[in-house]
C-alpha cells in the first residue's frame, strides 16, 4: 500500500488500484475541524460541529470528481447487514440512517465508504464484474463474520467468484495496543473462530488481539487469494499526526473513511 495524494486529499491507496477504480483510506490531514478532531474528520457521528464535517466531506469527493450526494456511508451499529444498492441514480440520502456495516455497489460514479477510528475498513473490488464493497470490521463485525458475509453477498448476487476479488484491509489498531478481556474471547471461541494466532495473552484474563490478522484470515477463509490481499500497517493508536484512534483518544477523535468508487 502507498499514500497517495489528490487535490488536498492525502490517503492510503491499494497496490492494485486500475483505472475503472478509486480507493483509499483517508488520513486525518487535509480539512478544516478543530481539535479534537482536527482536521479531516468526516464522521457525522462526532461532536464536531455539522459544517466541519460536511465541508470536510466534499473536499473528499471533490477531489475525485463528485459532489457530496455521491458519497454514501451509513449507520454502522457492529453487526452483519449489508446494504446493496444495485439500481441507478439512487437517492443516497435515503440510506444515511440504514443500520449495517457492509455496502455493495455496482453503480459507477458513487462513492461508498465505511468510518473508522480504530476498527478495520476492508475494501473488495471485482472490477471485471463492475462490483465493488467497503466492510467496517470490529471484534463484534468479526464474530458476525460480516467478512464471509460479503464475500458470499458478492458471490450470490453478482456472480463474482472469491478468487477474483481484490482485497485491501485499512489502518486499524494494533495488537499491541488493543487488548480485550475474556467475554471477547468467549464470543470468539463461541462462533467456532480462531483465538490462538490471533490473540496473546497480556494479563489473567485479558488478551492482546490482532484484528488485522483476524481480517486477513477471514478473507483467506472465504477465499480471497493470498497474493489479491493488501494490509496496511499503520496502526491508528500509534500515528497520531496521521489518524484518528477512538481508544487513543478516550473516544473525542475524529473518524477516517475507507472509501471505494467505480468511475
Amino acid at each position: 500500500m502507498k499514500m497517495a495524494r489528490n487535490g488536498k486529499i492525502s490517503y492510503l491507496e491499494p497496490e492494485w488500484i486500475t483505472g475503472s477504480l478509486r480507493a483509499g483510506f483517508t488520513t486525518r490531514n487535509g480539512g478544516i475541524s478543530r481539535a479534537p478532531y482536527n482536521s479531516l474528520n468526516l464522521g457525522l457521528n462526532t461532536e464536531d460541529p455539522r459544517p466541519n464535517v460536511e465541508g470536510n466531506r466534499s473536499t473528499l469527493v471533490r477531489a475525485f470528481g463528485l459532489e457530496v450526494h455521491q458519497l454514501l456511508t451509513v449507520r454502522q451499529v457492529h453487526g452483519n447487514n449489508i446494504l446493496v444498492v444495485d439500481e441507478p441514480n439512487p437517492d443516497l440520502s435515503h440510506f444515511q440512517q440504514v443500520e449495517c456495516d457492509a455496502i455493495i455497489s455496482n453503480q459507477p460514479g458513487m462513492m461508498i465508504g465505511v468510518l473508522v477510528a480504530d476498527c478495520y475498513p476492508v475494501l473488495l473490488a471485482a472490477p471485471a464484474q463492475g462490483v465493488v464493497a467497503a466492510v467496517h470490521v470490529g471484534w463484534r463485525g468479526a464474530v458476525a463474520q460480516i467478512i464471509q458475509r460479503t464475500v458470499d453477498a458478492l458471490q450470490e448476487q453478482f456472480g463474482v467468484c472469491p478468487e477474483e476479488l481484490l482485497a485491501a484491509v485499512g489502518p486499524g489498531i494494533g495488537a499491541h495496543a488493543y487488548e480485550v478481556d475474556r467475554p471477547v474471547r468467549d464470543q470468539f471461541r463461541k462462533a467456532g473462530l480462531p483465538w490462538a494466532g490471533v490473540a496473546e495473552e497480556s494479563r489473567l484474563g485479558h488478551w492482546k488481539l490482532d484484528l488485522r490478522e483476524t481480517c486477513r484470515r477471514q478473507l483467506l477463509t472465504a477465499g480471497v487469494v493470498r497474493t489479491h490481499i493488501d494490509l496496511a500497517e499503520e496502526c491508528t493508536c500509534c500515528h497520531r499526526e496521521l489518524l484518528f484512534s477512538h481508544r487513543r483518544d478516550n473516544g473525542r477523535t475524529g473518524r477516517q473513511l475507507g472509501f471505494i468508487l467505480l468511475t
